[in-house]
């Protein structure tokens, strides 16, 4: 198979000619083209016989299709990548979508709120659905919620004291439960008020750091005594091993310790789970989808995305804009509309600190 650059090298000024035509009029009429139509479209007298021929020959190339037993061509999905990268003219940005854009920015809220009018904007601009992934909010939390999407897939619900929801979905460690999840966002709800998440990744931390010094300090005569032994010493899965355990049983002082030291270590593995769940909440994927069509968007065949970054002032991506529609797109229109988009969103970001 051909790749881009060399279908494109390949092709005579006549290829290209009747390649454009076929995209153009498909794109704006969603219909196969016939090799007539393309007789009055072209720019010299050629045949139809002819463009049939050309047709034919970017078939073979895997750049036009024939649906059912329509005589017309529409372009595939390979023909239209080598149209966008190749052949696409992007019209300069009209003075009434720049100024729908502009709009979203130049109202008072916080960038969720922004966002939200944002996606609004690009569905109704481009009749397609938006795409708004979100900078992450490093505000205080107010509240956590962690709930079971399917075996592998978790999301964490932030409530964050400014008003703020943000979902985020992650994948939890292996033979976590429903309940172990409740359990954890019942010990970083205790915790939460007034933090932010990484302020709480500090604090677990701290705790599971005094947990393990305490087990310690209690553990040290048996394992100086040789009675017991750490395995895996200061891993997430390490245990405290107690060999002739009856023996140690005759005095109560040491009945004590040992149950104080399972207790303990019961507390230090919980509080590992914990850390573990915030660690992989926080790089979890906080994607956002506003719908605007009641195309069947999400069927991978037969949907275009049009997708561009933002950066922060620092010149680091944080979030994305883009538009998803049927194949049959105005390209030349969306594309300067999402980078336009994207480079108000990061300069507003920038400006606002």
């Amino acid at each position: 198979m051909h790749d881009g650059p060399e279908i494109m090298d390949d092709m005579n000024a006549r290829s290209r000619e009747v390649f454009r035509c076929v995209v153009e009029s498909y794109l704006e009429t969603g219909t196969p083209v016939g090799s007539r139509t393309l007789t009055r479209a072209m720019t010299e007298k050629v045949s139809a016989a002819t463009i049939r021929n050309v047709m034919q020959d970017l078939e073979f190339m895997g750049l036009l299709g024939s649906p059912h037993v329509s005589a017309g061509r529409i372009p595939t999905e390979l023909g239209l990548r080598m149209f966008v990268d190749g052949l696409l003219e992007v019209s300069d940005l009209t003075t009434d979508d720049r100024q729908k854009i502009d709009a979203t920015v130049g109202v008072e809220g916080d960038i969720s709120q922004m966002m939200d009018r944002v996606g609004s904007a690009l569905s109704g601009i481009t009749a397609g659905a938006s795409l708004v992934l979100t900078p992450k909010h490093e505000a205080p939390i107010k509240h956590i919620e962690f709930v079971t999407l399917g075996p592998d897939r978790a999301l964490v619900v932030l409530v964050f004291a400014d008003g703020h929801v943000e979902n985020r979905v992650f994948t939890p460690p292996a033979g976590q439960t429903p309940s172990s999840l409740r359990e954890a966002a019942n010990f970083l709800n205790a915790l939460a008020e007034g933090r932010t998440i990484s302020q709480l990744q500090g604090i677990v931390a701290q705790e599971i750091k005094s947990r393990r010094q305490e087990l310690d300090t209690l553990a040290h005569a048996l394992v100086e005594s040789g009675a017991a032994l750490w395995e895996n010493e200061g891993l997430p899965y390490e245990r405290l091993i107690v060999r002739g355990r009856s023996n140690l049983l005759d005095q109560d002082t040491e009945a004590a310790d040992l149950e104080r030291i399972k207790t303990l270590f019961d507390d230090l593995e919980r509080k590992r789970d914990i850390a573990e769940f915030l660690d992989l909440a926080d790089q979890g994927e906080g994607v956002r989808i506003f719908i605007g069509s009641e195309n069947k968007l999400f069927s991978l065949s037969g949907s275009s995305l049009v997708v561009s970054p933002y950066m922060n002032a620092d010149r680091k991506v944080i979030g994305a804009v883009g538009v998803i529609g049927p194949t049959r797109l105005n390209y030349g229109r969306i594309v300067p509309v999402v980078d336009y988009t994207a480079q108000l969103i990061g300069k507003m970001i920038a400006d606002r600190g």
